[in-house]
């Protein structure tokens, strides 16, 4: 009998591994099932879009035609409404039923919202899809002041928006620098002078109490915990994502602040897998269970769970150094692996926006920030691929060209 796969998202990751379970099983039903009404489109560039630089045309990766030459039923505007693991069937709010041999959960997130007065009113927006940048760019482009808040890499592409659309903006932040968890105060300062230069002004030890506004219901102020007031025709909130698991509430499937799979992608439940932002995966470089949202790993997620979701085995690990990049300033940003994580760092400070931090956990490189100078990035993804014990060399890894071969061999350390 032909092998049905049944996969419920198309972002990158239910996209990618369609296109791998394709190749695989060039017999095999597959049907790619999403809410969105428009196929596949690239969701680092609609941040591009809000800001006014690029026109809609790039944003597409897969017009509805590839799906039809690669004999996918992709099904869009559709949305799930129970899934039956132990049936192996999906139910849809059109009455329609798809069964499957295999399934892959690919649902990502939606965008938190603040948990203030007014927190819904017309005006603030929360940035996730193709289709809210749409609105965000149509609203930024109208407004003359604004207010964003959420100090992460979200956060900053509102803030970036606010700057290239030329709206006077407050960056209200919880703690004393943006993505505080990451960067330290010399690191920090080289993006908050960049906010300044873009006419968007940090506000540190902030938040919002409560929205206000006018008479129409739209936004018109964002007051704080202190009471200072900042007017704005425009908000922008980035503050995290609550992953799609409603419809799997009432499932075995592990759930622990999203999907648990193992290194293979597979979940708790026979034939269920999950790929992408939703997932909480087993990292084979860690040891230990972790999340990540980038592109790049959502993207290989998803081609080793169709891999294995087709083999029916666990031959195909993920095994994978993610980064993360912006490209809001006259200077480069990138982080990689798992910043935020370690206990221990390494930091340096080369010029007005040069600096790097290294975070090392057990003596290894984890993750790491690169403002300014990339060009090191590769050789620290190998040290942590190689879960290289280097903690103790950090004179070596923080010159300003890093060289590993001035790093004592492994089996000496």
């Amino acid at each position: 009998m032909t092998a049905s796969y049944v996969i419920i998202g198309d972002g990158i990751a239910g996209s990618s591994a369609a296109e791998t379970v394709r190749e695989d099983a060039p017999d095999a039903d597959v049907t790619v099932i999403t809410d969105e009404g428009e196929a596949l489109y690239n969701r680092i560039l609609i941040k591009e879009f809000a800001k006014g630089k690029l026109p809609e045309a790039p944003m597409s990766i897969h017009q509805p035609d590839w799906y039809d030459e690669r004999d996918i039923d992709l099904r869009l505007n559709t949305f799930v409404t129970d899934i039956d693991t132990d049936a192996h069937t999906v139910d849809t709010h059109e009455g329609e039923q798809f069964d499957y041999d295999k399934l892959l959960l690919a649902t990502g997130g939606t965008p938190v919202q603040l948990p203030v007065p007014n927190s819904d009113a017309e005006g603030i927006h929360h940035f996730w899809t193709f289709e809210d940048a749409r609105a965000i760019a149509e609203r930024a482009e109208a407004a003359d002041n604004g207010v964003v808040v959420g100090a992460g890499l979200l956060g900053i592409d509102f803030a970036a928006i606010c700057g290239a659309q030329d709206v006077e903006a407050h960056y209200l932040m919880r703690g004393e620098n943006w993505w505080r968890y990451a960067l330290s105060d010399d690191g920090a300062e080289i993006i908050h002078g960049a906010l300044e230069d873009n006419n968007v002004t940090p506000v540190f030890d902030s938040g919002v109490d409560r929205f206000e506004t006018d008479d129409a219901g739209h936004v018109s102020a964002a007051v704080t915990p202190d009471g200072d007031r900042y007017g704005c025709e425009f908000a922008g909130v980035a503050i995290g994502l609550d992953f799609n698991l409603e419809l799997l509430q009432n499932t075995d499937i592990e759930l622990d602040d999203g999907v648990v799979v193992d290194e293979h992608m597979q979940t708790s439940v026979d034939d269920v897998y999950a790929a992408g932002d939703l997932t909480r995966y087993y990292d084979t470089i860690l040891d230990e269970y972790a999340q990540n949202g980038s592109w790049g790993s959502a993207k290989e997620q998803g081609s080793i769970a169709g891999e294995n979701m087709v083999a029916d085995s666990e031959e195909a690990t993920f095994r994978w150094v993610s980064s993360y990049s912006i490209t809001h300033f006259d200077f480069p940003f990138l982080s990689f692996g798992h910043p935020t994580l370690g206990d221990d760092h390494a930091e340096a400070k080369f010029s007005d926006t040069e600096w790097r931090r290294v975070a090392f956990k057990d003596g290894k490189i984890v993750g790491g920030v690169l403002i300014g100078d990339l060009a090191p990035q590769s050789k620290y993804k190998k040290l942590i691929r190689e879960e290289r014990v280097v903690a103790d060399q950090k004179d070596v890894l923080m010159q300003e060209e890093v060289d590993l071969d001035e790093l004592a061999p492994a089996a000496e350390q």
